[in-house]
């Protein structure tokens, strides 16, 4: 893959956080879990700060699905109801992502979703990177990359995935399932803000009892995510939920609410495990956040979204 090379000090530029309104796409396995859907509403509650394009689903493998491809569309499906209880839907649509992992670091995914994202880079004006928020495997955007690397020069790509460059192993579920894929990714030099999960996402944790008194009853949409969070488990006392996504969304939120370090992009080895190499390229990586302030800005919205409506 012969990706372009961006020049560092652009590289850094575009690792800047973004000020005024940021056009993004969210690329998600809404219902390989609970936490996607937090964070698909955060980003539609907040039009002041993100202009969602496009929502793509993303493949998942594990026990709510039966392969990569069902759990594609099931995340898709999921993502229609969640935007049909907030009757809030992208200008460019949902789209189908990739049925497969990728087979190897050469070979894309064809799905209307990589297309699109290739389109849409390539349409983005000069100095307007587009952002592309990823909060599953990152199959779809690799595959993007793979088919067409002069997007790499026009997107900024936030990413949940991975542990903390310190954790011992970075066998988290979004890395491993598609390793080819984050390979290429951290290969490619495309700017790249990493959300880690152990360390750093694994703090963002909320409670039955704070969903009971600041989410449910918050209209159709506040009283899906209560259920949706409610059925997760049998066994609510002393219960505490990590809802990991939300930080890929509260980082282009406000900059204070995620603290993140510029640190040389990590080698993604067969094995699972980061290597360093500090001749590689830059990326920003998140370091610590702010779990109260993320929370209560999600509320404060999904209440005043309840009463407006």
């Amino acid at each position: 893959m012969n990706n372009p090379q961006i020049p560092a000090p652009l590289l850094l530029q575009r690792l800047e956080h973004p000020t005024g309104t940021v056009r993004m796409v969210l690329d998600t396995d809404t219902y390989n879990e609970i936490d996607d859907q937090f964070a698909v509403v955060q980003a539609f509650l907040s039009p002041e700060r993100l202009s969602v394009e496009a929502i793509y689903a993303a493949p998942f493998l594990n026990s709510r699905s039966e392969g990569p491809a069902d759990g594609m569309e099931k995340s898709y499906d999921e993502i229609g109801r969640l935007l049909d209880k907030m009757k809030r839907y992208p200008a460019g649509g949902v789209l189908r992502g990739s049925t497969s992992f990728l087979p190897d670091g050469e070979t894309p995914v064809n799905s209307a979703a990589a297309e699109d994202l290739v389109k849409r880079a390539l349409a983005s004006p000069e100095g307007d990177p587009l952002y592309v928020v990823a909060i599953g495997a990152i199959t779809n955007i690799a595959s993007a990359i793979l088919m067409e690397p002069r997007i790499v020069e026009n997107i900024v790509v936030i990413w949940l995935g991975g542990h903390m460059p310190s954790w011992h192993h970075t066998r988290e579920f979004n890395l491993v399932q598609d390793i080819p894929a984050a390979r290429v990714v951290f290969d490619s030099g495309v700017p790249l803000v990493l959300i880690p999960c152990q360390g750093v996402t694994s703090h963002l944790l909320t409670t039955t009892s704070e969903m009971e008194k600041y989410v449910k009853g918050r209209g159709a949409i506040g009283d899906f995510l209560f259920e949706r969070f409610y059925a997760y488990t049998n066994d609510h006392f002393g219960y505490s939920k990590v809802i990991w996504d939300m930080a890929a969304i509260a980082y282009l939120l406000d900059p204070t609410w995620v603290t993140t370090h510029i640190v040389h992009s990590p080698v993604v080895t067969e094995q699972g495990t980061w290597s360093v190499d500090t001749s590689r390229h830059f990326i920003r990586c998140a370091v610590q956040l702010n779990r109260d302030r993320i929370f209560k800005d999600f509320f404060a919205k999904l209440d005043a979204f309840a009463a407006g409506n």
